[in-house]
């Protein structure tokens, strides 16, 4: 069985450690063979958005375009329909290869089988 990892990243710029760690895990996880699915929602939102990651800074952390970028070629990055919505930002908007989905397809990728979520 596959492993898999779904993680869910609330905090942007307003909480960057926590921001970073979920990046940084999210990146590792696809650097070792895990597939991984992440979920940008809340201030975590704008990072869908080109540019925006580069504006983000945090000492001793990896950069947050080159996690994107790792994550785009090797995962997936959904924004959130609903943070989409509240900061109307719209499909034509986000970065190629990020997805906008709702909760739905969040609950379903996981709870399937083998995957283990995570919430930062």
């Amino acid at each position: 069985m596959a492993k898999k990892l779904v993680i869910k990243v609330t905090a942007g710029s307003d909480a960057p450690e926590r921001c970073s760690q979920a990046f940084t895990v999210a990146a590792v996880a696809v650097a070792s063979g895990v597939e991984v699915s992440l979920w940008l929602t809340g201030e975590s939102s704008w990072f869908a958005l080109p540019g925006r990651a580069a504006e983000f800074e945090l000492p001793h952390a990896a950069p947050l375009p080159d996690l994107i970028d790792s994550l785009l070629a090797g995962g997936r990055i959904t924004l959130c329909t609903q943070c989409a919505a509240r900061r109307d930002i719209t499909e034509k908007d986000v970065l190629e290869g990020v997805r906008i989905a709702g909760a739905q397809v969040f609950v379903s990728e996981a709870l399937a089988e083998g995957v283990q979520a995570l919430v930062y």
